[in-house]
């Protein structure tokens, strides 16, 4: 009796400590990949679970990197710029 409540005991501890770390974890990591403008701490939560929405901003950031450096050059492409 005393051997099961003493694991049980155990294996909650040990839960309560993997969840508090992975909730840290998700934090430092939304505080770290808040570098872009107007982001809620919620929503940065909710991207760090679903890598696929991170692969869709980052390719969205190089498609506005390249547009704007196309509006510096004034529309001209990599090979009209000789």
């Amino acid at each position: 009796m005393e051997n099961t409540r003493a694991f049980w005991g155990a294996l909650l501890l040990i839960g309560m400590i993997g969840g508090a770390n992975l909730l840290m974890y998700g934090i430092a990591k939304s505080i770290i990949s808040s570098g872009r403008k107007n982001t809620n701490f919620f929503e940065s939560m909710g991207n760090m679970f679903n890598p696929s929405n991170q692969k869709k901003d980052n390719s969205m950031e190089e498609l506005h990197k390249q547009i704007e450096e196309l509006k510096k050059t004034g529309g001209e492409g990599p090979e009209k710029q000789e």
